[in-house]
């Protein structure tokens, strides 16, 4: 009998031995399917290792499988909740473009540890995303009151404030970002902001200003182009779009700028051959579709509504 009992005690101290060897094994590999396959051999053998569904979520999560990762950090919550697994399930249901879900763990986060800036930072991108600016703006302001230099978060903040139409607040925050780092996105990201109210030629100098820091900062050649032909400068226009296109050959709105600049410069048989070619990415199924609606994904349909719809009329006609 003394046997029996002796086996007994050895053998759970055997798979406890296993299951941690299986574990340091999971944390040394950099190989996230290696990690998950290691993970579960833990679970196997210790199905309430809770470290085991944690890392297991986070290897999960870096191969895109999002949802496997919320059953796990959930198994997680459900035993032993703590703020960094609600952090961890918060960023998978945003990968989803579960945003409310998202919001819910990041808040619980906080109030489990109101120091985890990682989930502020969160919080407040999820509440631009749930539409929700005033929260963001009040996250934001705790990133920037703890870390005044981080100028991401100026920026993100100055975005905020623009859907408020608070443009003093806004282009203050930008201001700022750019004081503290003046690299290609801040200025581009500001540009952005000036084309949304119609400063063509501020916002202009600022993509020069982003190009001229990072000649791949790939969008600006397409806003270049928006500027100038909103200036009625239709060869810069035309030279921007052109550039743009040498970048993405599948670049809809860059063919559909081009053949807008061409129509006003009165090269209507350019103009004709670019809506199509614009058409035709779009729209290939149905290239004669001749409905507004084909381009209602573009940035045209989208932010330059009054202007597009004029010119439409008119480019349909050739």
């Amino acid at each position: 009998m003394q046997k029996l009992i002796l086996i007994a005690i050895i053998f759970p101290l055997l798979s406890f031995g296993q299951a941690n060897k299986l574990l340091r094994q999971g944390l040394k590999s950099t190989n996230f399917n290696e990690q998950i396959e290691l993970f579960t051999q833990v679970i196997e053998l210790e199905p309430k290792n809770l470290d085991a569904y944690f890392y297991r979520g986070l290897a999960k999560y870096n191969l895109g499988e999002y949802t496997g990762a919320i059953l796990d950090y959930t198994n997680v919550i459900f035993y032993k909740p703590d703020a960094d697994t609600y952090y961890n399930r918060g960023n998978s249901k945003f990968a989803l473009e579960d945003y409310a879900g998202a919001k819910e763990d990041y808040t619980k986060a906080l109030e489990l540890n109101k120091g985890l800036i990682d989930a502020i930072y969160n919080l407040a991108l999820t509440n631009v995303y749930l539409g929700e600016f005033k929260e963001a703006i009040i996250d934001f302001d705790k990133i920037t009151n703890l870390f005044p230099g981080d100028a991401n978060a100026y920026n993100q903040k100055g975005m905020a404030y623009m859907e408020l139409k608070n443009y003093k607040e806004a282009f203050n925050n930008f201001a700022n970002s750019i004081l503290l780092n003046p690299n290609s996105n801040a200025f581009y990201t500001r540009g952005i902001a000036l084309l949304s109210i119609n400063y063509y030629k501020e916002a202009q100098s600022d993509f020069y200003k982003a190009i001229e820091l990072d000649r791949n900062n790939l969008p600006c050649y397409f806003y270049i182009g928006v500027t100038h032909l909103f200036l009625g400068e239709f060869v810069p226009a035309v030279t921007a779009f052109t550039e743009s296109i040498k970048f993405d050959g599948l670049d809809f709105d860059a063919y559909l700028g081009l053949a807008m600049t061409q129509y006003k410069a009165n090269d209507k048989t350019q103009a004709k051959i670019n809506f199509q070619k614009a058409k035709n990415i779009i729209s290939p199924i149905a290239p004669d579709d001749d409905s507004i609606e084909v381009f209602s994904n573009t940035y045209w349909y989208k932010n330059q509504s009054f202007y597009f719809n004029d010119i439409f009329k008119e480019l349909s006609a050739l």
